[in-house]
């Protein structure tokens, strides 16, 4: 497994821009950008290149030796985002749903009310955990750790990241936690 570490700039004779950002966790407060390169610092000041967006069919094809390489990282990288975005669009909705509720006199009414209040709110709960889980794993990509199975250090597989891309540990150890599980629940 090896870090994830910037590249080297490809025309380092070119101008540099620098632009300003707010200095969080220590992190330097600019990032240079190459205007040869276009070499950016993207969400969680992970460096990476300008990449042309890659289809399923075209990660599943690369090498089993280029595993977790640049390119798969950014399409991960890009899964995530996408998927956050979406996932805090529908909690939005959800809140305004919840804030648009409005009372009723009728008893029965209420009770349905308020049963479909808590089952929103229940949704709203679940929803933020996968939130949490997405940013555990944008911080994963950014650590280049992302891919790697928690527990044994195995890569996870494309296939099983295409399928749950915020999964921290391979297919294996997965079923020895649900084992695990298993057995302390009947003891």
């Amino acid at each position: 497994r090896q870090p994830l570490t910037r590249p080297p700039c490809p025309a380092p004779d070119q101008a540099q821009v620098v632009f300003p950002m707010p200095v969080t966790a220590g992190r330097p407060a600019d990032v240079a950008v190459c205007t040869a390169c276009f070499m950016l610092c993207y969400n969680y000041c992970i460096q990476v290149t300008v990449h042309i967006p890659m289809t399923e069919t075209e990660l599943l094809a690369l090498p089993a030796d280029a595993y977790m390489n640049e390119a798969q990282q950014g399409f991960f990288r890009d899964l995530l985002l996408q998927q956050r975005a979406d996932l805090q669009a529908r909690i939005e909705d959800e809140f305004q749903q919840l804030r648009e509720q409005e009372p009723r006199s009728d008893p029965s009414d209420v009770g349905t009310a308020e049963e479909q209040r808590q089952w929103q709110l229940r949704l709203l709960e679940r929803e933020k955990k996968l939130l949490d889980k997405i940013d555990d794993s944008l911080d994963a990509l950014a650590r280049g750790e992302y891919g790697w199975c928690a527990e044994t250090g195995d890569p996870i597989g494309l296939k099983r990241l295409l399928l749950r891309p915020t999964t921290t540990l391979c297919i294996e150890a997965k079923e020895r936690q649900e084992q695990r599980e298993k057995h302390q629940r009947t003891a």
